[in-house]
């Protein structure tokens, strides 16, 4: 595969930014890679960062280059910082820019699909929140959806052992208030139930967590709410806590679940 760092402008957030970019690429003699190549524009993963970290950490901790050799399927990595994939209360309005203005770019940019049966995300903790955001708010132009270790239940994430004076504060420049978060576009329980009853189709959910993780039972609890909504969810649980080692075996099951 090709690999691409992208440097770019975004005219939303008023500054430049970075996402990291890996391309199909035919190959026959390029040891321990396979190459898969279409005539046509590949299908894309959008692949997202957690809280403290940033567009390249998929690359350093894990092999997904190596992974998707055999697929076809570009795999695009933005930057974010922390700011959880919101138009932030105060702060840039990064929503926007990773539903809207990100794919628009990244399609002028490169060959990649603009169907919806060809677009995915996938995420781990902050990341695993932004893609399932991104299939329940844009069901429209996403087939699936992935979310690892995700914090999807903000709310419990905010009451963990991980919340301090400092995140409290840190989250409220996020998100605003509790009253400003609850029943918001911020807040997957709202967005699963009206995706629920919403006419549109649904795209898949894959949700994935370690029993001994600080965010299981967010994780358990929303996974209640989606089956509750008849929402087409797959979960799983694994041994384990908030580590790459976990993250690394479970993307390659989550990209063997994707709809290629």
């Amino acid at each position: 595969m090709a690999f691409i760092e992208c440097n770019f402008f975004s005219d939303v957030l008023g500054l430049s930014t970075s996402m990291n970019v890996i391309l199909p690429q035919s190959t026959t003699r390029q040891i321990g890679m396979q190459g898969k190549v279409k005539k046509e524009k590949y299908p894309v993963l959008y692949l997202l960062h957690g809280l403290s970290d940033d567009h390249s950490i998929w690359l350093r901790r894990t092999s997904i280059e190596r992974y998707a050799s055999g697929l076809g399927i570009a795999v695009i990595m933005p930057e974010v910082h922390r700011s959880f994939y919101t138009n932030m209360s105060e702060g840039p309005d990064y929503w926007t820019f990773i539903s809207e203005e990100l794919p628009a770019l990244a399609q002028s940019f490169f060959p990649i699909s603009d169907k919806r049966e060809d677009n995915f995300a996938a995420g781990l903790s902050m990341g695993g929140y932004g893609a399932f955001k991104l299939g329940l708010l844009c069901p429209d132009k996403f087939a699936a959806v992935a979310s690892l270790s995700g914090a999807l239940d903000v709310l419990e994430f905010l009451n963990s052992g991980e919340s301090t004076p400092e995140k409290d504060i840190e989250m409220k420049r996020i998100f605003g208030s509790v009253e400003d978060f609850k029943g918001s576009e911020n807040d997957l329980y709202n967005l699963a139930e009206k995706l629920a009853h919403a006419s549109k189709p649904a795209p898949k959910f894959y949700q994935l967590c370690g029993t001994e993780d600080f965010l299981y039972k967010g994780n358990q609890q929303f996974k209640e709410y989606m089956n509750k909504m008849k929402l087409p969810l797959k979960y799983y649980e694994s041994t384990g806590t908030h580590t790459w080692g976990l993250w690394d075996n479970y993307i390659q099951k989550v990209l063997d679940w994707l709809p290629l």
